[in-house]
This record gives structure tokens, C-alpha cells and sequence, in this order.
């Protein structure tokens, strides 16, 4: 990957044709890699996206002393049996983690194993507060005391951690990562009721399960987990990311392109094809591949009693928040009008201005929530200058920038190389016009 550009210069305007196959989960990947730290033997992960968030979280560990080999582009091997307690204290870990979201995901593994944790206040997207109470909340239940030490790191310390029933205020995906990483250990038995059950949770469970573990209700929102006093090595593979299946999808449709997307794992998509559907998108199941074909023009549905079509996030089984961006970016040249509703978060809506400079109609009602009235591919949008404020809307902005007619420039792409491996490479091999500058 190259990281030495900061801008993407798009010739839009060009329908795409082939296949492609998407990478490995980086929500989930930032939370298997965080669980190797809950044994000292030897474990193999496969699928890893090569991304920033991801490479960055990779070199935490090794800075931490987990042994780490990687074994070819996306499979690396991890053993944490010689952890150094003395980086936490150092400005180097500050510096390292501190500009990594992902970081918070070590506290979990680190308290259940070994009785303490330490992390710097966590980065990431500016989409607005992401709260961490419910990660530390639920690791208090089991027993560990918590600080906040010199306005720079959090601390989380237990001399023995205590089996306990937990009901989150929130279904927080990382906050019930890391209670299950910490409860592993508990000595009883922990349950958490309104536990989030994304597929990365799922696979968390079933990896750790793998290792020795006794986690039973994988797959809905209430989990019990037999504390156990060791886990051993496994090998785990990295579903699929939902959240590019999702992006290519859009893409396939705003371009009018001819588009097959690879091993899908389809059963695990959810609600995405639906809620895709919905906007009028052809999805033809093949095996476990997608195909969308090439369509001139595609019209979003209506309520039954005739009403516009809502769409909003809500926690798994719900539609992902993460997908939101897309399909209303997708909407902005489909057939009719469409509302979304972005609940869980409060910032994440703000890019629209830059969608209506390029001729998008778009009403921003309030931070929430925007109307699109599709332009029906009756007239193109224009290539302009812009800015990527977070992962999702980055991508969308590529997505438009795709469709557009003539130049477009989207700047701090760092943000999208977060989050998605090669994109400009493996556009390109579907006749995109993506250059690094």
C-alpha cells in the first residue's frame, strides 16, 4: 500500500465490468487479533485486511512482546507469552495507541489474563462521541477498579475477576468484545443480556470457543460464558467484510456496472441485500458470489400505504450504521425520493454538502436525518474538490466521485486507507480511473 499520497484524482463517468472480491472484516479482525492476547501459545489468524487500522493494531502488540510472523499478505501467526507491562507506561505507547480507535480492544484480553490494562484515550472517526462507560461499566461488574490516570490513559486493574449477570445499557459491538475477552477468565459464570451479536462477535465466540473456551447463545443478544483458567492455539479465519459487499453493491448501481462480487458469505450479509433491494437494485445470488448486472435506471420502493421509504441503522440484526452513507449516496440517482435516518451517531451526515456541490438533491433536515430526491441518471453529477471526514463517507464520496462527470479530487484519503485494502488498485482492475497524487 502505498501511504505516501493524500489525494485520490478520479476521472468518473466510466461503467465498471468484472469481478471482485472483497477483504477480510476489519471490525472483526481489530478484535480476533486483540483476543491472541488471552493465550501464550501460538495462534494463526488468516483473511487479515492489509490496512492502516489494522497494521497499526498489529504493530501494538509487537511493541507489547507478542511474537508476531506474518505468514503471507494477509495471514499472520501471533503468541503473546512475554508481554512487557513496562511499555505501558512509556510515551511511545501513548503515541502508538492513542491515535488508534481500535486500541480499546487490548483492555478486555489483558485484564481477564493478567489483572491489568492500560490504554491512552482512543482515536478514529470524528462522527461524533463514541462513548467507552459501557466497555468500562461491564469490567467493573466482573470485579476490576478503574481510573483515569494524568488526563492521559485509562487503567483498569483486578486481583481476581468474579463471574457476573450483566445487562448493558447499550449493545456496543466493542464493548461486548471486550467483556467477553475479560469474562473468559471470571471464575463462575458471566451472562450479558443485550449483548450485541454481529457476525464479529459470532466469529470472536467461535475462535475463543476454538481456543478452550465455554461461551453458549452465540448469535443472539443474551451469552453465557463458563469462566475458564487457560486458553490454547487455534487457526481462524476472517469472514468477508460486509461492509465493502455492501459498498460494491452501491457502486455497481450508481455506475450502471456490470459487477460479480466473490465470496460474499452470503448467509452472513443480513439485511443488506434487502435493504439494497429496496432501492430497486438487481442482486442475483450465484453460490456464494453476488452479481449485479447493469442497470440503466433502478426505483426505490414505497412504504405499503404509499409513504416514503425510511431507511435507518439500527444494532445487529438491524441494518449496519456503517452502510448508511452508501445507500444514500446510491439514492442520489436512483427513482424517487428516500429518508435516512442515521440514529447512532451524530456527525456522520455532515458530507452531504459536499454531494450537493457535485448537483445532488439532497435536503439535510437535521443532523440525523436527509432526504434524497434521485436524479434518475438524468443528470450526471459533476466532479469537484473534497475532503474525506471518516471511513464510510470517504468511500461514498469515491462511489459519487465514479459516477461523476469529469475530474474529481477527494483529499485526506488516509481516512479511507483505514479501513479499505488496495481500493484504488482493485477499482482499477474494473476499469475505474483511481489515481494516488
Amino acid at each position: 500500500m502505498n501511504n505516501n499520497s493524500n489525494a485520490f484524482e478520479i476521472i468518473g463517468g466510466e461503467s465498471l465490468h468484472g469481478t471482485i472480491t472483497p477483504q477480510g472484516a476489519k471490525n472483526e479482525a481489530l478484535q480476533v487479533i486483540s483476543a491472541t492476547l488471552l493465550s501464550s501459545e501460538r495462534i494463526v489468524i488468516n483473511n487479515i485486511p492489509d490496512i492502516r487500522d489494522v497494521n497499526k493494531l498489529i504493530e501494538l502488540l509487537i511493541s507489547i512482546g507478542v511474537k508476531t510472523e506474518k505468514l503471507s499478505k494477509n495471514s499472520y501467526s501471533f503468541q503473546a507469552n512475554n508481554i512487557d507491562f513496562g511499555f505501558f507506561k512509556t510515551e511511545e505507547f501513548i503515541k502508538q495507541s492513542g491515535t488508534l480507535r481500535g486500541s480499546i480492544m487490548i483492555v478486555g484480553p489483558l485484564l481477564g489474563r493478567f489483572g491489568y490494562a492500560s490504554v491512552p484515550r482512543p482515536g478514529g472517526d470524528k462522527i461524533g462521541r463514541r462513548r467507552l462507560d459501557t466497555h468500562f461499566i461491564g469490567l467493573q461488574k466482573l470485579g476490576a477498579e478503574f481510573s483515569y490516570r494524568e488526563n492521559k490513559f485509562f487503567e483498569v486493574k483486578a486481583k481476581k475477576l468474579i463471574g457476573q449477570y450483566i445487562h448493558l445499557e447499550e449493545a456496543s459491538v466493542t464493548g461486548t468484545a471486550n467483556i467477553i475477552m475479560a469474562a473468559v477468565y471470571a471464575e463462575g459464570t458471566t451472562t450479558i443480556y443485550n449483548a450485541a451479536c454481529e457476525p464479529y462477535i459470532q466469529q470472536l465466540c467461535l475462535m475463543l470457543n476454538k481456543m478452550g473456551a465455554k461461551i453458549s447463545g452465540i448469535g443472539s443478544n443474551l451469552l453465557q460464558i463458563e469462566g475458564v483458567t487457560s486458553l490454547g492455539a487455534c487457526e481462524h479465519d476472517i469472514l468477508p467484510d460486509m461492509i465493502e459487499v455492501g459498498s460494491f453493491i452501491g457502486l455497481a448501481a450508481m455506475t450502471k456496472s456490470d459487477i460479480t462480487i466473490k465470496n460474499v458469505h452470503y448467509d452472513q450479509l443480513g439485511l443488506i441485500p434487502t435493504v439494497f433491494s429496496k432501492l430497486g437494485i438487481k442482486i442475483e445470488r450465484i453460490n456464494d458470489d453476488i452479481h449485479i448486472p447493469s442497470q440503466s435506471e433502478y426505483e426505490i420502493e414505497h412504504f405499503i400505504d404509499g409513504s416514503i421509504l425510511t431507511i435507518a441503522d439500527a444494532p445487529w440484526p438491524g441494518f449496519t450504521p456503517d452502510l448508511l452513507s452508501i445507500i444514500l449516496v446510491v439514492a442520489i440517482q436512483a427513482k424517487g425520493s428516500l429518508l435516512v435516518h442515521q440514529k447512532m451517531f451524530e456527525s456522520r451526515l455532515f458530507f452531504v454538502d459536499k454531494l450537493i456541490d457535485m448537483g445532488a438533491q439532497i435536503i439535510l433536515c437535521d443532523p440525523h436525518r436527509a432526504t434524497i430526491i434521485g436524479l434518475n441518471h438524468k443528470n450526471k453529477l459533476k466532479g469537484i474538490r473534497m475532503s474525506s471526514p471518516d471511513i464510510r463517507a470517504g468511500v461514498s464520496l469515491l462511489i459519487a466521485a465514479l459516477s461523476a462527470k469529469g475530474k474529481s479530487t477527494i483529499y485526506n484519503i488516509e481516512q479511507i486507507d483505514r479501513g479499505y485494502e488496495d481500493i484504488d488498485l482493485r477499482l482499477n482492475q474494473l476499469g475505474a480511473k483511481i489515481k494516488r497524487i
